[in-house]
């Protein structure tokens, strides 16, 4: 599905000054917010308890393409709410369309709050800043302590002990894999790609340029694709039921994710709970000490609205302020991007599924702040399009997966020059 809508405006155009949209007048403020975090109600609450002159009322909303294209839509019949809910990597979009305001003159020392990883996803490498770092998902392994320990694997800590793992558990048993590579999950894909050094997109100017068949990516990608054909790991997608069948009874034994991962191993492997652990994402070089992030979401405020000002002192004070933060975790279920967020009081008891890791949030927290930078591009709905398909044919038709990444490279390359965009590779 396309995010981006007919008109498209040069994203130079855009950062040259995007409109404020007018000043804040002297009486009660009335905001809208479009969110889709779950019970964030009360912690907006919290807010107008104690900002009478401040209003904020939360709608909700469903999140993905669907909410960007709801934004962009009412922003061009001018009817657009003052604050929204962001994924990362639809930020650009929004720019390019002229649908957010620039919070730079707003943000204060907002910055220092948070790992300079994220802060780089809501500024696009500009001195922009379009959005408050809201949530993030930062990468690290999950894996079935108790079976580890039956066939006597060690946790890998490079990603050339993780693959010797693979095969060391395959000659041991027949009926399960380390893992799986799934060709239905791009995100999780360019986690990967952020830990192993790759820069997809890069602005300067008035010129994107596109990197996302580079040297890591390759990398990544061979990496991977040598697994699935080396018959070591599966191949099924994530989020199946087979999938769910397979963490649930122990023939997967490993879950490269995100923070957000206990959730869905709970949901999905309720009979596991208290067997799985946690550690850092192994490294590409012993020593290294990065991450990649998978998910994650700002507070963006639309460029015509009436009350920037006003929106982005709530945007501010609900991604940084402890007590938001910390209703960020227990209302919304979110993991704060903002560090002190990250060892708040909400966060000092392990995940209900994990509850035999007690430093579990010690932990995320070391790993959250070795997050690599990242730049999103103004079509990552295309990029990720690609990947599914070019992935899936890899995969059925065993073709090196460094094809597919050239396929995702010339895909959005092309739909960018399409759309009106000044591209370089």
């Amino acid at each position: 599905m396309r995010s981006l809508l007919p008109g498209l405006v040069l994203l130079a155009t855009v950062l040259s000054g995007c409109s404020s949209g007018g000043s804040d007048d002297g009486g009660k403020v009335e905001l809208t917010f479009w969110t889709w975090a779950t019970d964030i109600e009360k912690v907006v609450d919290r807010w107008n308890a104690t900002h009478p002159d401040i209003h904020v009322t939360v709608s909700r909303q469903s999140q993905g393409d669907e909410l960007v294209t709801k934004v962009l839509t009412a922003a061009k019949a001018g009817n657009a709410p003052d604050l929204f809910q962001a994924e990362y990597q639809a930020l650009p979009t929004f720019v390019s369309n002229d649908a957010v305001a620039d919070l730079a003159q707003y943000a204060g020392d907002a910055k220092d709050a948070f790992a300079g990883g994220v802060w780089q996803q809501v500024t696009l490498g500009t001195e922009g800043v379009y959005a408050i770092p809201q949530d993030s998902g930062p990468m690290m392994l999950y894996y079935r302590a108790d079976l580890f320990t039956q066939y006597g694997l060690t946790v890998p800590r490079t990603w050339d002990e993780f693959a010797q793992t693979a095969r060391t558990l395959r000659a041991k048993t027949t009926t399960s894999h380390l893992t799986t590579f799934s060709a239905n999950d791009p995100g999780w894909f360019a986690g990967l790609a952020q830990q192993a050094g790759a820069q997809w997109w890069k602005v300067g100017g008035d010129t994107w340029t596109v990197g996302i068949d580079d040297e890591p990516t390759r990398k990544v990608a061979d990496y991977w694709g040598g697994l699935v054909a080396e018959g070591v790991i599966d191949d099924r997608p994530m989020y199946t039921p087979e999938w769910n069948k397979a963490l649930g009874d122990g023939t997967l034994l490993a879950w490269p994710s995100a923070i957000w991962a206990p959730g869905v191993l709970g949901d999905v492997a309720a009979g596991t709970r208290g067997k799985w652990a946690m550690a850092p994402l192994p490294q590409w070089s012993a020593g290294e000490n990065r991450t990649g992030n998978w998910g994650g979401s700002s507070t963006a405020v639309s460029a015509k609205s009436a009350h920037v000002e006003a929106a982005a002192e709530f945007a501010v004070w609900l991604d940084t302020d402890p007590e938001a933060t910390a209703g960020l975790v227990t209302e919304g279920a979110l993991y704060p991007a903002a560090r002190d967020g990250q060892s708040g009081p909400a966060l000092a008891e392990p995940p209900a599924f994990m509850p035999n890791q007690p430093d579990f949030y010690v932990t995320a927290k070391d790993i959250a702040d070795t997050a690599a930078g990242w730049t999103w591009g103004p079509d990552v709905n295309v990029t990720y399009q690609t990947y599914k398909d070019a992935f899936g044919r890899a995969i059925t038709d065993r073709t090196p997966f460094a094809d597919a990444v050239a396929s995702m490279q010339k895909s959005t390359v092309d739909d960018m020059r399409r759309t009106g965009f000044k591209v370089e590779e």
